[in-house]
């Protein structure tokens, strides 16, 4: 195996979720050329991932002109296997279209889109229930790691090769509250993924209180007001970050003795790098999409979720809301008791 493609085109988490198969292709075929085929958005992220030869890059916002773009830079390649992470329609072209001798993905029960099949010349079934399934609990990385059985590859580890970083946001942030700091990510692409900003207040509060620790709320593009209305009901205990990069939150959750967050990309970053963790899961499992870290807390309402996979509730209130401030508060003093376990 000589040449290889990944193809993971997005989201944020999911490429994270990703890099552990980047890791054991690395392992298993140190030699071979490892590229990675991803939306111009998330580069960043896979610009950190020290196995990764080369990024290809689809241009965000050009309505497939490129997608079109791209493939000539792929037949180039001349892979002999492109694997498609992503089950979607628009990644397994790609993949065919890259011209690589094996296309392998995922089971139909294990695509988003199941239009996706034609393109493959390979598919694997890691059996249980599809992957988008309620009834999967296995964790994604997990799912992600047992596509690599087609190319000979078995009981990988689990391994996150992201280079350390330098980052003035994380000197800014110990400069204002200290070498030790919990973070606190309060935003989330999906509305019924948002812990109240008044909660996220009155935890910081509490964290000061118990524990001596200071705390800096992360925001994302449209955030900064939802981290403003965090650190106002915080009385006094946390900051608003300066605006992080993929590398600046990198560099705060390697520094940070907790990140608190749902289930969110910056949250995945965290636990990649081995930042401790509580994390606070309503239409998602933790099981499949939470921190893996024996030692990392999660609260979670999965379990009577009715919205599950659903970027917003159905319901005149969201499952998140019957998580309190004193449940969070007792997985924080749980986590923290047990110190920083990190794996890198």
């Amino acid at each position: 195996m000589d040449r290889i493609l990944i193809v993971r085109l997005g989201a944020l988490g999911d490429i994270v979720h990703a890099i552990p198969v980047a890791a054991a292709l690395r392992r298993a075929f140190p030699a071979a050329r490892l590229d990675w085929l991803v939306a111009g958005k998330h580069r960043p992220i896979l610009d950190l991932v020290t196995v990764i030869d080369s990024r290809i890059v689809v241009r965000d916002g050009s309505l497939g002109l490129g997608a079109v773009g791209v493939i000539p830079e792929l037949r180039r390649g001349r892979y002999d296997v492109a694997l498609d992470l992503q089950g979607l329609l628009k990644s397994a072209a790609l993949a065919r279209a890259s011209g690589a001798g094996r296309v392998v993905g995922f089971a139909p029960s294990y695509l988003r889109e199941r239009t996706a099949r034609p393109f493959y010349t390979e598919v694997y079934d890691p059996g249980s229930a599809g992957v988008f399934d309620p009834r999967e609990t296995r964790h994604v990385v997990q799912v992600n790691l047992s596509l690599l059985e087609c190319l000979g590859i078995t009981a990988p580890r689990i391994e996150f090769p992201i280079a350390a970083v330098d980052s003035e946001a994380g000197r800014s942030v110990e400069r204002q509250i200290g070498p030790r700091y919990v973070l606190l990510n309060p935003g989330a692409a999906w509305p019924n993924k948002r812990w109240p900003p008044e909660r996220f207040g009155a935890l910081a509060s509490a964290i000061r209180s118990r524990h001596g620790l200071r705390s800096a709320v992360t925001w994302g593009p449209g955030e900064k007001p939802l981290a403003d209305a965090v650190a106002a009901a915080s009385g006094g205990t946390a900051i608003v970050s300066p605006p992080t990069s993929v590398s600046d939150l990198v560099a705060l959750a390697r520094g940070a003795a907790l990140v608190v967050s749902g289930d969110t990309g910056p949250a995945h970053i965290a636990a990649a790098v081995g930042a401790p963790i509580v994390g606070i899961y309503g239409p998602t499992r933790p099981s499949r999409n939470g921190p893996w870290l024996p030692s990392d807390v999660t609260v979670s309402r999965d379990a009577v979720c009715q919205c599950h996979h659903l970027r917003t509730c159905r319901l005149s209130t969201m499952c998140l809301m019957d998580i309190g401030v004193d449940e969070v508060v007792s997985a924080v003093d749980r986590r923290l008791a047990v110190g920083e376990t990190r794996v890198s």
